[in-house]
């Protein structure tokens, strides 16, 4: 996901180990008393890329008690599992870089949480409407770029298991309806968009073999989206373990596709599913006078956007995940979950003045208090 104001909505292009960490463990099939298989847990997440960015602009961040705590320790209390992070190579405010994500990843396991790691493989947003390579790698032909995906991808992944933190779950790309590192890996290429994926997923095997590799799409409602790109990725051998998909109630069509869409992702491949994004507001209202991306009352019928409303559509999205046949249903992420309005932590890294229109879809309220719908995500 990314800021939609600047940004049509996503579609433009339409066309793992467990002894690592106790909630790693936990992640994974294990023996019953009996014998038998026990179901993995339902991962409960949340990214937070945007974390040390508000932190290092003022942001404080209270339990639902009133309680002030550090942001990661109140996501732990209040039962999530795993948190997300993106990694961009070179961007211009020097966040969501590799030193961002070993503190981060690092914070996350002292609180007793698992790690997915976002690759961008870009100094910026990627998403359906673009994917933009790396100002460094522009210039590189495509063995270069096959060396430079493989080489970041090693390069943050073992340094994040240098601080002995191994990662859960890795994401080689991010909403990659379109391809990735356009033109080189645009869906127009498609032979050396799977070369450029299958380098990153190679890397990942050799640097932190205990991850699920997933691969990720927007649009989680969209079967003809899914079945076009993961067949071709299957086609050409791209090696990953499970699938991700984003789904935004209000943006990716009716819940009952994400439903049909997930189960099929489920016979078809096999493979275990997450949605590794989704978000819904808990409020119209608007805390740092920078425009939102929704303000809808009632985006979807029957979910106001109201702190209730938000936590009862949290719910229903988990439904349909866990509903997922075969027990391929794996986890749910909420987007940003701590990305609340402050002056400074905006949506632009060239730009310092530029707000945040996600405050209102956060897990956290205006004053930084945790909301119900924190505590619907931990108990799921």
């Amino acid at each position: 996901m990314r800021h939609r104001t600047a940004l049509t909505a996503v579609g433009a292009f339409g066309v793992a180990a467990a002894a690592a960490t106790p909630a790693l463990a936990d992640s994974f099939d294990r023996k019953d008393g009996k014998g038998k298989p026990k179901q993995p847990a339902f991962v409960r997440g949340a990214d937070i890329s945007t974390l040390p960015k508000n932190e290092d602009n003022g942001a404080v961040y209270y339990a639902a008690d009133g309680t002030e705590n550090d942001a990661v320790s109140i996501l732990a209390a209040s039962g999530l599992g795993c948190i997300r992070l993106k990694v961009w190579v070179d961007p211009a405010d020097g966040y969501n870089t590799k030193t961002q994500v070993v503190d981060m990843a690092s914070r996350a396991k002292a609180a007793g949480m698992d790690v997915m790691i976002d690759f961008h493989y870009s100094d910026f947003w990627c998403d359906p409407g673009q994917q933009a390579k790396p100002a460094a790698w522009a210039n590189l032909d495509f063995s270069g770029l096959m060396t430079a995906v493989y080489d970041h991808t090693a390069d943050v992944l073992g340094a994040v298991v240098a601080a002995g933190v191994d990662p859960s779950h890795v994401q080689v790309g991010n909403e990659t309806n379109g391809g990735f590192l356009w033109p080189d890996g645009r869906y127009d290429q498609l032979d050396q968009m799977a070369q450029l994926m299958t380098s990153g997923s190679n890397a990942v095997r050799d640097t932190a073999p205990g991850a699920e590799v997933l691969l990720h799409l927007a649009e989680g409602g969209n079967n003809d989206v899914f079945r076009w790109f993961f067949d071709a990725a299957l086609d050409r051998d791209v090696p990953f373990d499970a699938i991700g998909a984003s789904y935004y109630p209000y943006w990716h069509g009716a819940l009952s596709g994400l439903e049909s869409n997930l189960g099929d992702m489920a016979s078809r491949y096999g493979k275990p599913i997450y949605v590794v994004e989704t978000a819904y507001p808990f409020t119209t209202e608007d805390a740092d006078g920078h425009e939102n991306v929704m303000y809808d009352a009632e985006p979807v019928s029957g979910y106001p956007s109201t702190p209730d409303g938000q936590s009862a559509m949290l719910t229903t999205v988990a439904d349909v995940v866990k509903a997922v046949p075969n027990g391929l249903g794996r986890g749910l992420f909420w987007w940003e979950a701590a990305w609340t309005g402050v002056e400074g932590s905006g949506w632009d890294p060239t730009d310092p003045s530029a707000g945040n229109a996600w405050e209102n879809q956060a897990l956290f309220d205006f004053d930084g208090k945790a909301l119900p719908s924190l505590k619907t995500l931990g108990t799921l």
